[in-house]
């Protein structure tokens, strides 16, 4: 897929660590730069895992699999060296700096193209590169909060929430993925690189999906309404007498399979077509709940299933991480860590029909320790530059 590819992964945190690792499961070589100190993840937790004094953060162990680890201060003439041997060998160029930063350290996007034209260069900001706010800070919840996301969710108006996983950050990294691979295409027919843009802002508003035209079309403003579908009824989440489970009504021919389990006539009053019963929501969850209060999760999943119905049940993570549907999709995978030995972590989401289990490789890289990969990556550019000085045969 991506083997023949470098990409040069300058970016913490999590939003461009994703992108990276994400061009890394599809078989790019990834060069991780940080700072001497090392990426703010490696510091973010707990939990931590490993010996005392020599452990390893589990956030930073999430986003880095298939990446090779080389340290640089960039503000040093040493580490602007390095930088710009790098980007002379490499295909991409990831950075998620706040607008301006890579500039002032050296490395205009102008400069990047006159060292190496054929550089994607991939910048993925909080909130865009330019505009009244584009020099803002960008970290997920902000930007979850900033971009309407938490006004959708929760339980009522009252109470906006984050989403349970920084799903700006990785809805940013995704598009930044998504951009690389396009200009990456592009530049097998021009020969030259280009400049891809994303932000946490843009990436959440582009996934807004019916609710932003429910106000750019209706000029309704979406509230945060718990767990139950604004458009679709009875779709959500609901007790049973020891368990919650979920249901999705999503069309007529599944209401008329669904209201008898419940003692309803689906041609009948006021529930017969589903703009009545999203008018009377609150009603119709009483009714099934009512219903569904005199058996257990188990015993309705069943019966559920048995009409044909889609539902299904609450999971925690250690579920899972242990269901055999999980594991059949290849969404765990086992790495060989140098200082934890054996490792678990969860899986690339994507799999090719010759490689079902490991996105587009073989085998999948550890998460690196900090500067791991100091010596080899020096190696490998002298190799590079004594390659390309010597004469041609």
């Amino acid at each position: 897929m991506l083997s023949d590819i470098v990409v040069l992964d300058l970016t913490r945190a999590l939003a461009g660590p994703h992108a990276a690792m994400m061009l890394g499961d599809l078989g790019a070589r990834v060069i991780k730069v940080e700072s001497p100190g090392g990426d703010d993840t490696r510091g973010w937790g707990p939990p931590f895992v490993g010996e005392p004094g020599d452990e390893e953060s589990t956030y930073f162990l999430s986003c880095n699999r298939n990446k090779e680890s080389v340290t640089a201060d960039l503000k040093s003439s040493e580490g602007k060296e390095l930088l710009t041997r790098l980007v002379r060998q490499s295909d991409v160029l990831l950075e998620n700096f706040r607008p301006g930063v890579l500039a002032r350290l050296g490395f205009s996007e102008e400069h990047l193209h006159e060292l190496n034209p054929r550089l994607v260069v991939c910048s993925i900001t909080g909130f865009g590169h330019d505009g009244p706010e584009g020099g803002r800070a960008g970290y997920d919840q902000i930007a979850q909060g900033e971009a309407g996301l938490m006004s959708l969710t929760g339980p009522s108006p009252e109470e906006p929430t984050k989403v349970g996983v920084p799903i700006g950050d990785l809805l940013a990294g995704m598009n930044a993925a998504y951009g690389v691979v396009a200009a990456l295409h592009e530049r097998h027919t021009t020969g030259r690189g280009r400049v891809v843009r994303t932000s946490l802002l843009a990436s959440i508003v582009g996934v807004h999906a019916f609710q932003g035209t429910r106000w750019t079309v209706a000029g309704e403003v979406p509230q945060g309404m718990g767990n139950h579908h604004p458009s679709i009824s009875p779709y959500g989440l609901f007790r049973t007498a020891d368990a919650p489970v979920q249901i999705a009504v999503g069309s007529e021919g599944l209401w008329a399979r669904f209201a008898p389990l419940i003692g309803l006539d689906p041609a009948a009053a006021p529930y017969a077509t589903n703009p009545d019963r999203v008018r009377r929501r609150d009603d119709l969850t009483a009714v099934v709940e009512e219903r569904f209060a005199d058996e257990g999760a188990e015993t309705w999943l069943a019966r559920l299933a048995e009409a044909g119905v889609p539902a299904g049940k609450v999971r925690t993570l250690d579920d899972v991480y242990t269901w055999a549907q999980t594991l059949s999709q290849g969404l765990v995978i086992d790495v060989e860590h140098e200082s934890l030995g054996t490792v678990q972590l969860p899986g690339p989401s994507l799999r090719l029909d010759d490689n079902a289990f490991a996105g587009g490789r073989e085998h999948h890289l550890p998460p690196p320790r900090l500067g791991q990969h100091n010596a080899s990556v020096a190696a490998w550019l002298d190799a590079a530059e004594a390659a390309e000085a010597a004469p041609p045969r």
